[in-house]
């Protein structure tokens, strides 16, 4: 399956919350794809987080994750997703919250992590300092992270050209349907 990085892959507004997202359908063990399995895709993801990211000013060029680092960084992400979507729900959960923390501890501790893992690690402070973290949502769609910055808050989509059109055409397909006798 040919695969590239588009802006749609960086809907989440936080380089943390697309490090996150690259697990596409997380929740779906059938249809589950991690795009860091595939290690091109892991090397090419900062160079298109440099040119799509919404924090990308914030880091310029992001060198990837070196072999011996891949580990590491993938148990960041997994503790970002998990205290997130938790914090989302209902509210956090410390120990989530704990685990989070020795991973980016662990990713500040190794000098030899640097670029993507230190850059998404800066991200997570910054979401957890966040001033109204109730602007994280989860999208109705994908069950992606993303950072709501619509004036009146009400964004359900982490994309609306992709998932917010996935959604309406699947709404108006089944009122289509119940239509039909």
């Amino acid at each position: 399956m040919n695969f590239s990085w588009t802006p749609h892959r960086f809907a989440g507004g936080a380089l943390a919350l697309d490090v996150a997202n690259s697990v596409v359908l997380r929740h779906d063990a059938t249809r589950r794809i991690d795009r860091f399995a595939v290690r091109d895709q892991m090397r090419s993801f900062p160079s298109a987080a440099a040119e799509f990211c919404a924090e990308r000013a914030l880091f310029g060029d992001i060198t990837p994750v070196t072999a011996e680092n891949e580990t590491d960084f993938i148990a960041l992400r997994e503790a970002i997703d998990l205290y997130f979507r938790k914090r989302i729900l209902d509210g956090g959960d410390d120990q989530l919250l704990a685990g989070l923390l020795e991973a980016l501890a662990k990713t500040f501790r190794d000098a030899s992590s640097g670029g993507l893992a230190e850059a998404t690690a800066h991200s997570v402070l910054r979401l957890i300092a966040m001033p109204d973290p109730e602007r994280m949502k989860i999208c109705g769609n994908c069950g992606w992270l993303f950072i709501d910055r619509s004036k009146n808050r009400s964004r359900a989509w982490c994309d609306m050209a992709v998932c917010g059109n996935r959604a309406k055409a699947n709404r108006h397909y089944r009122r289509k349907k119940e239509e039909t006798p």
